[in-house]
């Protein structure tokens, strides 16, 4: 009872704030095997976050409602099994609807200049559902998957931030349909700005 107390208290003198946030992506797909060569795409994402802070202790909370766009060109025309079919270098986009949930630290104690800028760390899961694809005919996708997330950047005039994450998929994105076993996870580079209501 003493834990949710403290907690009730915590909760009741956080504060609060929405931000809107935008930014490229890079993207790839880790296959299970390394039967074909994967590049680097290039994505976009953008929504709404809300951050919840603290006061006092540095550590709180971020979470939001993203479209992020992501993927690869695979190129399937490497093996007869794809390219007797006419599959050849294929540009892969998945579209997802990302919930990302994040526990973050905000350096605040230095003297006054955090007001200017603020450095932070942020990590945890991000939920992602897959609302549209192309591709169809080569691959099967899991409508959904699951990332691990972390990151850092700073914050500036108590108004921008600035980030940089790194984002593992846990769960698979897509699977080729001849090899049931040839499946992928995602992996990205993200770079977003920030501006807090």
């Amino acid at each position: 009872m003493a834990v949710l107390a403290a907690l009730g208290s915590l909760t009741a003198n956080a504060e609060f704030r929405w931000n809107v946030t935008a930014g490229p992506t890079m993207n790839t797909l880790k296959f299970k095997q390394d039967l074909v060569e994967v590049t680097n795409t290039v994505g976009y994402t953008g929504g709404i976050n809300g951050e919840m802070m603290f006061p006092g202790i540095g550590f709180g909370l971020d979470f939001g409602l993203l479209y992020n766009q992501m993927g690869a060109k695979v190129n399937l025309g490497q093996r007869k099994i794809w390219s007797s079919l006419g599959f050849g270098n294929e540009q892969v986009y998945i579209h997802n609807i990302t919930i990302p949930l994040h526990l973050r630290f905000k350096y605040t104690r230095l003297n006054g200049l955090e007001d200017k800028i603020a450095p932070l760390v942020f990590g945890g899961p991000e939920f992602s559902i897959q609302v549209a694809h192309n591709c169809g005919d080569a691959f099967k996708f899991s409508g959904g998957d699951l990332g691990l997330t972390c990151g850092g950047g700073m914050e500036l005039f108590r108004r921008w931030q600035l980030t940089v994450q790194y984002t593992w998929g846990m769960t698979y994105a897509l699977k080729t349909k001849l090899l049931d076993n040839f499946s992928a996870q995602s992996r990205q580079w993200t770079v977003r700005a920030a501006y807090f209501f």
